[in-house]
This record gives C-alpha cells, sequence and structure tokens, in this order.
C-alpha cells in the first residue's frame, strides 16, 4: 500500500513539473480580473478621446 501511494505521488509530482515548465501556471490574472481591467482601459480611452476632441 506504501509502495502504491509513493508511486502515485511521484506521478503526480512529475505531472506538475512538466506542466509547470510548459507554461500553464504562467497566466497572473483569471478571467474574471481581466474582465474588470478591459472596462478600467475602456473608460481611460474614452477619457483621453473626449480630451482630444476638445483640442
Amino acid at each position: 500500500m506504501i509502495i502504491c501511494s509513493v508511486s502515485l505521488a511521484v506521478v503526480f509530482l512529475i505531472i506538475f513539473i512538466v506542466s509547470a515548465k510548459s507554461g500553464q501556471f504562467e497566466d497572473d490574472e483569471s478571467h474574471a480580473v481581466r474582465i474588470l481591467l478591459e472596462d478600467k482601459n475602456i473608460e481611460k480611452q474614452d477619457k483621453e478621446d473626449k480630451t482630444e476632441d476638445k483640442e
């Protein structure tokens, strides 16, 4: 039973290392946060466009 659990843990460790090296965990922002940031960027662009129109 111990051999089975240790070998399973080693398999999961290998899978984790391979996925980490392939860039699986490189995304720092989730989709929910990305949506909020996009809204802020759009608002900033709208404000910049309005100030350019006034000039």
